[in-house]
């Protein structure tokens, strides 16, 4: 049964189509209206009845990999042909035809083909390109079609623009190309011979020029040793003539041309005028002791000269070189260490030469001997030139600085230093100590002082810190300067001597104007560089510290196992810092204190406290209320908090978000509920509970007073004890 033709029950061909345009049937070429929609599809690309679309390009194997168009996968890709044409000769009477040889270039981007006829010398015909680039018709009657890569084989003929061209044989590449295509190749046939080319070749070979010039081809030579150069030192020695003295020559030996250039070195306050050269460059001879006159070495000899007044004035050269002057010249391997080279008439002597010359004759001539020649007599000692005494006036380097030169220059600092470490972001590069005035002055003792080095001048400030009721006022105690190390001349010839970071340490003794201080602590920042440039600070150098702790003898290691059962006697494998700094105080292994707070910092376990809740919370909202105004500066709050203008110091916040983590997450909603000092209000907290506090945070952030020494690990790695925590250190032996 047959549907009515209606809408939806007849299938729409137009359904899911996009192009609906009619093809252009009609064009204007060179003014004329032509019909050129011939073989053109119907309404949106579709072929019309009987109408069959030839494929426009050739058709390429699909490899694999991705679908790349033909001018993308075959781009800077051309296939190479050699091709003859027959051609008959009407203007000769000798010649009936030629062979004309070309290259065909195929182009596999766009099937175009290109035809270029090699230059032929005098054959009277114009050469070059012959078929510009552009897509070849084939002959007619397919003249519709064009050729593509199928079309193309040896020992065949191609038929191109009416000249038929026979191909003769293709290059590697196009060879490979059209075998892996399927393509069977024929045998290459060889071009046959031209009678024309035959002719010239005969007649130039019959031809006796009647000036036979040389070619002589140095382009090859140039171009291989351009710009390099070989570098000999050289001796000559003219002490025998009237007011001569030895010279020190230096050859240049240029291996472009094989040319030699000589120069003289002339040493300061000689007496001589330095010369621009002592030989220009040019070939040197072997023989030769006199340079030759003008015209007497030319390339040829002429043998014959005379002058006609109708022909004019005629030559004949010497062909067979009868009167030619030939000279022996310098190569390269003529020149070695040690041997002599004449020029002309003056016998140098080379001594030396660079790497790169040594390099030449090690690779080219196996040379491996390169000993230089000493020639030079012992140099005669400069006479001593003592610094006076420092007068008093200005500092050291400018009383010297007046003494090198009659015009003083300011002293130049050390800009590389100054540069390496000096202040960058977090890094301060300044070593900051906690000392005391070592004095019997009560007052004096109670005094604490902060000496500062700073690295990127090696100077030193000291700044006193001021206390209540101490009747001291602080402040800065010495400006910042070089400070000299005590028990030097003033006035005395040598430089001063000064502190250098060196000698800043824990427990170090410094005089700084005659005031004796005692370095009792740093802080984490000079620690933790000490501790990273150990090469530079011996005293942090953990190598150095257990290597003077191995060299205790075997009675005071019994005393360390005895001591450690006593400090540790519920055998946990740490002791107290004050415990072990007075473990190592008391062996009298030359141990300083800074080596030994360094050693317990490498073995050390941090305390952790448990910090309250409740008293976190108070603090914090006694900081909120002082604080109404939500004006902070981006350095008191983390960057998680930023948004909400939390006004708490970085040390309490981070606390407080410890404590309300939870995993990754936290919960904002009963932080902010802890924090609110008006709906929950906490009890009020003295000053000294948050001074508790700040210092709680700040004890749990570094320093070893508050940490564990892992004594168990020390002996292990210093001794070789391996301490049994269920066992009595004083029972365990030496392993």
């Amino acid at each position: 049964m047959a549907l009515p033709f209606l809408p939806g029950n007849s299938r729409n061909r137009q359904l899911g189509k996009d192009r609906f345009h009619k093809s252009q049937h009609f064009d204007f070429s060179n003014g004329v209206p032509l019909l050129v929609g011939t073989e053109k599809p119907g309404i949106g690309g579709e072929l019309l009845l009987g109408q069959e679309i030839k494929p426009k390009f050739s058709v390429y194997p699909k490899g694999q990999g991705s679908d790349l168009p033909a001018w993308v996968a075959f781009d800077k890709q051309v296939l190479c042909f050699e091709a003859f044409c027959k051609e008959d000769e009407t203007r000769a009477r000798d010649e009936k035809y030629r062979i004309r040889k070309f290259q065909i270039f195929f182009f596999l981007e766009d099937d175009t083909m290109q035809v270029v006829e090699p230059e032929n010398k005098n054959s009277g015909t114009p050469h070059g390109t012959l078929i510009r680039r552009q897509r070849v018709p084939l002959p007619p009657p397919d003249d519709d079609q064009f050729y593509n890569i199928f079309h193309l084989n040896l020992n065949q003929q191609m038929v191109l623009y009416a000249r038929t061209f026979t191909v003769a044989n293709c290059d590697s590449f196009t060879r490979n190309f059209l075998t892996k295509l399927g393509v069977i190749l024929n045998d290459p046939v060889p071009a046959p011979a031209d009678p024309h080319s035959c002719l010239l070749d005969k007649i130039e070979k019959s031809m006796t020029p009647l000036r036979p010039y040389e070619r002589r081809d140095t382009l090859k030579q140039f171009l291989d040793h351009d710009r390099e150069v070989l570098r000999f030192n050289c001796f000559w020695d003219d002490s025998e003539s009237v007011f001569g003295d030895p010279h020190q020559l230096i050859l240049h030996y240029y291996l472009s041309d094989d040319t030699v250039e000589i120069l003289e070195t002339i040493a300061p306050n000689s007496g001589r005028d330095n010369p621009a050269k002592f030989l220009h460059r040019s070939k040197l001879p072997r023989h030769s002791a006199m340079m030759k006159q003008p015209g007497q070495m030319t390339d040829r000899t002429v043998l014959n000269v005379f002058d006609s007044n109708n022909q004019g004035k005629r030559y004949l050269l010497d062909s067979l070189k009868t009167g030619a002057l030939q000279d022996d010249c310098y190569v390269d391997r003529d020149l070695k260490v040690g041997g002599e080279v004449n020029v002309w008439g003056r016998r140098v002597i080379i001594t030396d030469c660079d790497d790169f010359t040594k390099e030449h004759y090690r690779s080219k001539y196996g040379i491996e001997e390169f000993t230089p020649l000493q020639y030079k007599g012992p140099v005669a000692l400069k006479p001593p030139r003592p610094v006076p005494p420092y007068n008093g006036f200005g500092s050291e380097e400018d009383s010297l600085s007046s003494c090198q030169r009659l015009q003083p220059k300011t002293p130049q600092k050390d800009f590389r230093k100054f540069m390496d470490k000096d202040r960058c972001g977090l890094e301060s590069n300044i070593l900051n100590f906690r000392a005391k005035m070592v004095t019997s002055d009560p007052v004096d003792r109670e005094r604490v002082f902060v000496i500062s080095f700073y690295l990127s001048d090696d100077s030193i400030g000291v700044f006193e810190r001021a206390q209540r009721n101490s009747g001291v006022l602080g402040g800065k105690f010495l400006e910042r300067g070089r400070v000299k190390k005590p028990g030097q001349q003033l006035f005395k010839s040598q430089p001063s001597e000064y502190f250098t970071p060196q000698d800043l340490y824990v427990g170090a003794t410094l005089v700084f104007n005659e005031k004796l201080f005692k370095l009792l602590d740093a802080d984490e920042y000079t620690l933790n560089y000490m501790e990273k440039h150990a090469a530079e600070f011996p005293q942090a150098n953990v190598g150095n510290i257990l290597s003077k702790l191995r060299s205790i003898g075997e009675e005071k290691r019994s005393e360390i196992r005895k001591f450690l059962a006593l400090s540790d006697p519920s055998k946990t494998g740490f002791i107290p810092y004050e415990s072990f700094r007075g473990l190592m105080s008391g062996l009298d292994c030359a141990l300083s204190d800074h080596e030994v707070l360094v050693l317990a910092r490498g073995f050390s376990q941090s305390e952790q406290q448990e910090a309250d809740v409740g008293l976190m919370l108070a603090v914090a909202q006694d900081v909120l209320r002082k604080k109404q105004t939500g004006r902070l500066s981006s350095k008191e709050v983390r960057s998680i908090c930023k948004a909400s203008h939390l006004p708490l110091p970085e040390s309490l916040l981070t606390a407080l978000l410890s404590k309300f983590a939870d995993g990754d997450q936290i919960d904002f909603h009963a932080f902010l509920t802890g924090i609110d000092w008006v709906e929950n209000a906490a009890p009020r907290v003295m000053p000294d509970d948050i001074l508790k506090f700040a210092l709680n945070v700040r004890s749990d952030a570094g320093g070893a007073a508050g940490k564990k020494v892992n004594y168990s690990s020390l002996l292990d790695q210093v001794f070789g004890f391996i301490v049994n925590n269920n066992a009595d250190p004083t029972t365990t032996a030496a392993s």
